[in-house]
């Protein structure tokens, strides 16, 4: 029989389990169980712990919370679950029952694996106590199989479908042929889930290391063309050399470009660290900035099918880029992404081609540079790792070989410090200044003539507010 000592939990989920107390029926369900039998030790049980009892929940949940000192927060309240939020960001989630027992709790969970429960009062008192798996949890986790813990679980919630990605990407399960089929039948039921709950999923799927391998799974699995429909019209759109690849099949290349750029930011030297500080900044929701280029990544070229043209003999995307913009913002709202995410998505897919069309100048201009980090600010970073994984993704190249020739790519990162210094220098002219120059009221005209001194300063063509003054002063006023 096997057997779970509390100990394995670590001393954050004693300690919360140790506060609950014994309960009459309760039990210690789910992943953390799951996590210790795996041994992962990059996993932190103690973040993730959930408690099941026979009925009762909430008020159970907030005697807990009060013994803690912590916060009960009511997650479902007609089925009985709430979040018991201690001291560190420690979480404990408890819930009645979904059946009359516990084996029939457990048999309707998501998957056998994490089907799986200890007595809690026997764990809280004796230290250790024997696991309970009714749907053979444990003979999947030693054979890594991932199948679903009854017939109807995957319909009664499809985001379990799409959980399934998740798991098989991060326990390094796989399921099981009927499983696959299960999952398959589930995808067009995600339609009918909140669009939060699979947002949740989806940016967890962006934070993986190899998010293009577990998009490619659930696209086999019928599961991410529910999520992004877009993603069909990609599919189809073949695109002329030097693409190699449709649509779809070059994004799909230029995500697993961003997941290849991600794990070796120390290789784009000087600039590895920094970078790593950069993609690791949250943006709300839990995604981070990583996340949010590699879903730019996945949809910069979503407006190719419906701007494909042919000119003259020759194939052409034109306003892809203005077009594409749009339809991820559109998308974004309704997946109730975070509004910052939304943002820098809608900016990296909206600007993707500006450095290919600084490169077929012969020079760039200090103007033209100057306007390319204007326009892009603090997601201009982002946008030249998005180029390199975009421009290795046309013939399937490695983004760290086309870092090595992308000269570009490489002036444009050289200079954004230089120009974040120049713009944390204080502006020589303010409104007021302006208007009394020019005789103008408050109103965009200000604003224009304000944004051409300031341009003028930062490339270094005026120093002093009366140069800067002078400046305007040949300058033809209106916008």
């Amino acid at each position: 029989m096997a057997i779970l000592r509390l100990d394995r939990l670590g001393p954050g989920a004693a300690a919360l389990l140790r506060a609950l107390g014994a309960p009459p029926g309760a039990a210690l369900v789910g992943g953390a169980i799951r996590d210790v039998v795996l041994r992962r030790t990059e996993a932190d049980p103690s973040r993730d712990i959930d408690v099941a009892v026979p009925s009762g929940a909430l008020e159970l949940a907030r005697r807990c919370a009060e013994r803690l000192r912590g916060t009960c927060v009511v997650l479902d309240a007609e089925r009985g679950a709430a979040r018991v939020i201690a001291d560190g960001g420690l979480t404990l989630d408890l819930t009645d029952f979904r059946g009359p027992s516990l084996e029939a709790d457990l048999a309707a969970r998501d998957f056998t694996v994490d089907a799986l429960a200890v007595p809690l009062g026997t764990l809280v008192t004796r230290g250790r106590a024997p696991i309970v798996d009714p749907t053979g949890g444990l003979a999947d986790l030693a054979a890594r199989r991932l199948r679903p813990a009854g017939p109807g679980v995957l319909d009664d919630d499809p985001l379990r479908a799409l959980r399934a990605v998740r798991l098989e990407a991060t326990l390094g399960l796989r399921l099981t042929a009927p499983a696959a089929r299960a999952v398959r039948r589930a995808a067009p039921g995600l339609e009918r889930v909140s669009p939060e709950r699979v947002r949740d999923e989806l940016l967890i799927l962006l934070a993986l290391p190899d998010t293009a391998r577990a998009l490619r799974r659930a696209d086999a699995l019928g599961l991410l063309a529910v999520v992004v429909p877009e993603i069909e019209a990609m599919r189809v759109t073949a695109q002329p050399a030097p693409h190699r690849f449709d649509v779809l099949e070059h994004s799909l290349r230029a995500v697993a470009g961003c997941d290849r750029l991600l794990a070796r930011l120390d290789a784009l030297a000087p600039y590895g660290e920094e970078l790593a500080a950069h993609v690791a900044e949250p943006l709300g929701g839990g995604a981070r900035r990583a996340a949010a280029l590699k879903l730019a990544a996945l949809l910069h070229d979503v407006s190719k099918p419906e701007t494909r043209q042919r000119i003259a003999g020759r194939v052409r995307f034109f306003e892809h880029d203005v077009i594409g913009a749009r339809r991820v913002r559109a998308l974004g709202e309704r997946l109730r992404l975070p509004e910052r995410v939304i943002a820098v998505v809608e900016r990296l897919v909206r600007h993707h081609l500006r450095p290919m069309h600084l490169g077929h100048a012969a020079a760039i201009t200090p103007r033209a540079r100057y306007r390319f980090y204007r326009d892009l600010r603090e997601d201009t970073r982002d946008l030249l790792l998005l180029v390199l994984a975009d421009a290795a993704a046309v013939t399937g190249a490695s983004p760290l070989a086309t870092w090595r020739r992308a000269g570009v790519v490489r002036e444009l990162f050289a200079g954004w410090s230089e120009q974040r210094e120049a713009e944390t220098r204080p502006a020589l002219l303010r409104g007021e200044d302006v208007m009394a120059r020019f005789s103008l009221e408050p109103g965009p005209r200000v604003g224009w003539l304000l944004a051409q001194a300031r341009e003028a300063q930062d490339l270094g063509r005026v120093r002093s507010r009366e140069e800067a003054l002078a400046y305007l002063d040949s300058l033809d006023p209106g916008p």
